[in-house]
């Protein structure tokens, strides 16, 4: 009762449970598609998408209706850039600190090497864009007016980013993807 009196009367511009859940249940699997598609990775992508959630509900009071999908959209980018600038100093430790490492052959640490520096390549000339929508495209199975609508871009811009990032592949790869 006491804390009843304490916390001050919701009001009409705040988010209504219901509402949030509508909108949990409306963008959560999109969201998390997003920032997988930003990451590669399934269990931070699931991580990161209850964060922007749990952000909304915190900010619930002062979010605008009409611009929550950006605000999602928005939070999920930073929290993906964040989380993946912690990760890369993590690697960066893993990788300088002496240790304990097992390694096959070092004809087999060539080949990984090889490869990794190849794809690395490749997937960091991709243009931002470019590499969001190959990734919605074929990993999700996304149409380009699918892929259009959830980024809210025209089905030409698409067709665009997707065309550049064939070339890149054909180029880098010498393969057509």
């Amino acid at each position: 009762m006491i804390l009843a009196l304490l916390k001050p009367p919701p009001s009409e511009d705040e988010l209504s449970a219901a509402e949030f859940r509508a909108l949990f249940n409306q963008f959560y699997k999109p969201i998390r598609n997003y920032i997988y598609f930003r990451c590669a990775d399934v269990d931070m992508a699931e991580d990161l998408a209850q964060d922007v959630f749990v952000k909304l509900w915190e900010n619930r009071g002062r979010i605008e209706r009409k611009t929550v999908k950006a605000y999602l959209y928005t939070i999920a980018l930073h929290l993906t850039i964040n989380q993946v600038k912690r990760r890369q100093l993590y690697f960066r430790y893993l990788k300088e600190r002496p240790g304990d490492r097992d390694f096959d052959t070092p004809e087999k640490l060539a080949e990984m090497e090889d490869y990794n520096r190849k794809l690395v390549g490749v997937i960091n000339s991709l243009p931002e864009g470019g590499r969001e929508v190959f990734l919605m495209n074929r990993l999700e199975d996304l149409t380009y007016n699918e892929i259009a609508d959830r980024l809210g871009l025209s089905v030409k811009a698409v067709e665009k980013r997707m065309s550049k990032v064939l070339r890149i592949f054909r180029e880098q790869l010498g393969t057509e993807i």
